[in-house]
């Protein structure tokens, strides 16, 4: 699938930050509600391939911007997707969510708002999450008569049970911080999610 230039004019989807040993890698598209169009997933490839390949780097941090940490795919591009576009695009998410669960660095989800289809799948390709107290997490794709292409129908049975997961994906119902941290699916929840997560990254790098 190809994918036009960004336009410089707009902001970045994706901004790296590096601090030492650690990298913080944020989805920057706020008034997309942080969806992860073909030329996100793009940057996010291309930005984890490169920190990964750095010996320094230890542990790599993912979140969003203001109450979204990502809201997966982009919905007016899955629209106009044909038959095969559609098993490239899944294709496209498979390799990068499967490049960040067997990572070399430890990865952490800090999951500071929606955490949604798509974007859940993210945050179960990381070894730990942790939540915002403002955070919600949600496989929507029932509602939409899709289901996620992205590795999520695998890991999240691990991490919550296979009876809960079934549940989670064909009710579309939403899971708040409290009982993410219940069943498994947060390791913890605070209220400043992308500090507490550097700071765990900090003490496990």
């Amino acid at each position: 699938m190809k994918t036009g230039a960004r336009d410089d004019s707009q902001p970045p989807p994706v901004i790296v930050e590096e601090r030492d040993a650690l990298a913080v890698i944020r989805i920057n598209r706020p008034a997309q509600r942080n969806s992860l169009s073909v030329a996100t997933l793009d940057e996010l490839e291309h930005a984890f391939a490169r920190l990964t390949q750095d010996e320094r780097i230890r542990a790599i941090i993912f979140t969003g911007t203001g109450d979204v940490f990502a809201s997966g795919a982009d919905i007016r591009e899955l629209r106009a997707l044909t038959p095969d576009a559609a098993r490239e695009f899944a294709a496209r998410g498979q390799r990068l969510f499967n490049l960040i669960a067997d990572a070399r660095p430890l990865t952490v989800a800090a999951v500071n708002g929606y955490c949604m289809g798509g974007g859940l799948d993210l945050a179960l390709a990381c070894r730990v999450r942790v939540a915002s107290p403002r955070a919600v997490f949600a496989h929507p794709g029932a509602r939409l008569g899709i289901i996620t292409g992205w590795g999520g129908t695998q890991r999240l049975p691990q991490l919550v049970g296979t009876a809960r997961a079934i549940e989670l994906f064909t009710t579309a119902r939403r899971v708040n911080a409290d009982e993410a941290l219940e069943i498994g699916l947060a390791s913890r929840v605070h209220a400043d999610a992308l500090a507490c997560a550097l700071e765990l990254a900090s003490r496990r790098s």
